[in-house]
Order: structure tokens, then C-alpha cells, then sequence
């Protein structure tokens, strides 16, 4: 009942246009999860691993790509270690957001929910409350959709086509690139963009999974002019 009443609260606080994306976003997430649950199942695994993965990890990228590797017959170890490195921009993340992760026992608990679509979406609001309301009611509804999904997905197997054959995996891509193009109106914000996106272009077919994502965020450091002194 109190968590019904929180989701109400914090939903109120979010704008129309920040719900209609919420709203799009767990919807992506739930049909990507259902993909990823019948490739798992389909792969072998017990229907109750993925979806454990799912609300443990709450990352698909690196459970897409821990559960390629171990398909592909790679260890368990290399897959988690992948999986690590994926996620190792979620430190630039809980950098660039802290006044929505709370402080304390709070902060821990929602860093559990930070992702590429809910740092999205609070940057995207005008307010250190609005963002922290829309980063909370983006994680909240990914958490359910995401495991919910993979469930659904494992259950009806081999019936779930791919995603991509629909285009629900540009959604992604696509959210975030428009919630980011107020940004790139600044000079050095659009400079450090272009340099991080080469970088991670130049690097994606010689690099393992991870690794240009990491090299873009150099690029967009060292590319960011120090501010003049007054």
C-alpha cells in the first residue's frame, strides 16, 4: 500500500511529456525483456535464472551480453567480467546525477535503479525534485517491466520474435538522443559529444563489449575546455 502511494506521489510530480516517455520506455523494456527470456530458455537455462538476473542486475545490456558469452560456450566468469565492464559507465552516471540518488541507506537503494533511460530522463527535467520524481517513477516502472517481461518471455518461448525485427531496439537510442539535443545546443557540450562519438565508432569493431563506451567518456573529458578564470 505505501509503495502505491509513493508511485502515486512521485507520478503527480512528473510532467505530461516526462510520463508519455516513462510510459514508452517500460514498454521497449517489457518487449526486449520477453526477447531475452525465450533466448534464455531457448538457450537451456531454468526460466528462473533470467529472470533473477533481471531483478538482481537490472541491466539488460550486460545481461544480453552475459548470456550471449555463456551461450557461445564462454565461461561464466569471462561473461560476468563483461558484464562489469559494460557497466562501469553507470560510475560516470551516479557522478552526474547524486542529488537524485538521496544520501545514505536511500542512496544505495536507488542506485539499484540507475540506467542509461532513468539518468536520461532526470537530466532531461528543470529541477533537482522533478528529476529525482521522474528518475525514481523511470526505475520503479523498468524494475517491474524488465523481470516481468523476461517471464512472459520464457514462458511463451520460442513464440516471442525478435525485437529488432519491429525496431523496439531503436527506442532506446532514439529516447535518448532526444532527450540530450537540448544539451548539444551548447558549443563545448556538442565538441565533447562529436569527439566521444568518434572515439566510440573508431573503437566498436576492434574493441571488446564496453571498452569504447569507456573511451568516449575520455574523449568527452579531455575535450571539455576548464573554465576561465574570472
Amino acid at each position: 500500500m505505501f509503495t502505491m502511494v509513493a508511485m502515486c506521489s512521485l507520478w503527480r510530480t512528473v510532467d505530461r511529456p516526462a510520463r508519455s516517455l516513462i510510459r514508452a520506455l517500460c514498454v521497449a523494456v517489457a518487449v526486449a525483456g520477453m526477447s531475452y527470456g525465450a533466448t534464455a530458455v531457448a538457450a537451456g537455462l531454468p526460466l528462473w535464472f533470467p529472470v533473477a538476473l533481471g531483478v538482481l542486475v537490472l541491466a539488460a545490456g550486460s545481461e544480453f551480453l552475459f548470456l550471449g558469452i555463456v551461450v557461445a560456450g564462454g565461461s561464466p566468469t569471462a561473461a560476468l567480467l563483461a558484464g562489469l565492464l559494460l557497466n562501469i559507465r553507470h560510475i560516470g552516471y551516479g557522478l552526474a546525477v547524486p542529488e537524485v540518488l538521496g544520501t545514505g541507506r536511500q542512496r544505495a537503494r536507488n542506485a539499484h535503479l540507475l540506467n542509461d533511460e532513468t539518468v536520461a530522463v532526470a537530466l532531461s527535467q528543470r529541477s533537482a525534485g522533478t528529476g529525482r520524481a521522474a528518475y525514481l517513477a523511470c526505475g520503479l516502472g523498468i524494475f517491474a517491466a524488465w523481470p516481468a517481461g523476461t517471464l512472459v518471455g520464457g514462458l511463451l518461448g520460442s513464440a516471442v520474435p525478435d525485437p529488432g525485427a519491429f525496431g523496439v531496439d531503436a527506442v532506446f537510442p532514439a529516447v535518448l538522443l532526444t532527450l540530450i539535443m537540448p544539451a548539444l545546443r551548447a558549443p563545448r557540450v556538442r565538441r565533447a559529444a562529436l569527439a566521444g562519438a568518434g572515439l566510440a565508432l573508431l573503437g566498436t569493431p576492434v574493441l571488446p563489449p564496453g571498452v569504447p563506451i569507456l573511451l568516449a567518456a575520455v574523449g568527452v573529458v579531455v575535450t571539455i575546455p576548464r573554465q576561465e578564470h574570472r
